[in-house]
């Protein structure tokens, strides 16, 4: 049977990356991005909605978004979909939903570095996660590291 899982998003952060470690010591980042649709209606009224998306980042792409992204930042995300399944401990039922895991992402604006006025350039964020200088402003071209076990995972 054949398959493909791939999720390609622009929005907005909702609020602050949220970065913490598993047991083992792997970082994840978990941030919502909003993404606006807007359409014209029959009646010719323009309408607009609003999604947002939870999206999960490990290893250094998740320190790389806590350490240059806020809430506000723009940001292109290119993942894929993974249903998260736990036991809600108030009701006894299984509970599931719908995540983004990052394998990729692209800084759309000038990242912030907190208590920094002035904007960081894209290819300084870069260099610095590959240790190289003057690549293209894409996060590290490498393949995204894997989520870890359900169990490790703290949020």
């Amino acid at each position: 049977m054949a398959s493909f899982n791939k999720v390609i998003l622009m929005g907005n952060i909702t609020r602050d990356p949220e970065l913490r470690y598993t047991p083992k010591g792997m970082p994840i980042a978990r941030i919502t991005v909003a993404v606006n649709r807007k359409w014209k209606a029959e009646t010719g009224e323009m309408r607009e909605e609003t999604t947002f998306i939870d999206v999960d980042a490990y290893g250094n792409q998740a320190e790389l978004l806590a350490k240059y992204l806020k809430k506000g930042s723009p940001i292109l995300v290119e993942g894929r979909l993974r249903q998260h399944t736990w036991d809600d401990k108030q009701t006894n039922q299984k509970r599931s939903v719908l995540r983004v895991d990052m394998e990729n992402f692209r800084f759309v604006g000038p990242a912030q570095r907190e208590g920094v006025a002035e904007p960081i350039e894209p290819e300084a964020v870069i260099s610095e996660a590959n240790g190289m200088g003057n690549h293209t402003p894409t996060a590290p071209n490498r393949v995204a590291e894997p989520p870890p076990d359900e169990d490790d995972v703290p949020f």
